[in-house]
Parts: structure tokens; C-alpha cells; sequence
């Protein structure tokens, strides 16, 4: 595979070349995908409108390592914001945040430690948010953002 790295705003990327014909024949021709995947980036969006408006920057969406992903990235003053996004079509269980137990807040750890990593360790203060979107009919209904959720899982600290 043929991979350029490309820098927008700031921000390193590395993308697959593909010629214009090959672009345009994917766009054409991609499934829309599963239900829960379109329900899944529709609170990502809706997430990231929310909280660009409460004032913080965004910084990074889909962060993956080799140890974990993050949803969303953000720069609230000194501090750097893991965010993880639960989207729900009902709440007829339980809550959306309730589905980060504790094999998800390790790999969410782990992988904010390697965003910092990235970052050559920047002196910032980290923490992670939970933002619950709750839909209705393709459309979000409710959207819940619960700051400072949790800490850096055991054995892990920064700072």
C-alpha cells in the first residue's frame, strides 16, 4: 500500500494514495453499514457539536493505539479531555455510561497514555469525560455530558 503523510491544521495524518477515480468509486459505492455503527458516528457528531460549544477545542477524533481508542480528543484550558461516547436508541436498561466498566476505562487509559506518548508528555492535566446520546427516530433526543467520569485506571498515573 502506498501512505502519505499529509499535515491539516496542525495535526499529522497519514492517508492511503488513491487515484481520484478510486475515491470517487468508493464514495459511490460504499454501504452505509450497520445500524449501530450510523447510530454510533451520529452521537460522535453530535458529541463534538456539543462540546465545541461548551468551549472546549477539539483536538482528535477516533484516537486508536495498538492498546485501545478513544472517541474524541479536547483541550479545555490546561487540560487535556478523553472523551468516550455512548450512543443509545433507548434507555430501557440501563444508562449508556453504565457500558464503561472496567476492561473500558483500562483500554481507554492505556490509550490516552499513548496519545501523551505521542505528544512527548506535555505537562497538562488529563481527564475523561462520558457523553451519553440518546436517539429517537434517527435523530438525537437527549444528550448528557459527565465531566471528569473517572481517572487513570490502576496501575496508571500522569503527571
Amino acid at each position: 500500500m502506498n501512505f502519505k503523510l499529509v499535515r491539516v491544521r496542525g495535526y499529522w495524518f497519514l492517508i492511503e494514495r488513491m487515484n481520484p477515480w478510486s475515491i470517487i468509486k468508493t464514495a459511490l459505492t460504499r454501504d452505509a453499514g450497520p445500524d449501530h455503527l450510523k447510530h454510533g458516528q451520529l452521537g460522535e457528531r453530535a458529541a463534538r457539536k456539543h462540546l465545541g460549544r461548551a468551549g472546549l477545542k477539539f483536538l482528535a477524533a477516533n484516537f486508536r493505539s495498538p492498546r485501545g481508542e478513544v472517541d474524541l480528543v479536547f483541550r479545555d484550558g490546561d487540560c487535556l479531555v478523553f472523551v468516550e461516547v455512548k450512543t443509545r436508541s433507548s434507555e430501557d436498561w440501563t444508562r449508556p455510561a453504565t457500558a464503561v466498566n472496567a476492561r473500558k476505562r483500562l483500554l481507554l487509559s492505556r490509550a490516552a497514555l499513548d496519545y501523551l506518548k505521542l505528544l512527548k508528555h506535555p505537562p497538562v492535566r488529563i481527564r475523561f469525560d462520558i457523553v451519553e446520546v440518546l436517539l429517537r427516530d434517527g435523530k438525537v433526543r437527549e444528550l448528557r455530558h459527565l465531566p471528569n467520569t473517572f481517572s487513570l485506571s490502576p496501575p496508571y498515573r500522569y503527571g
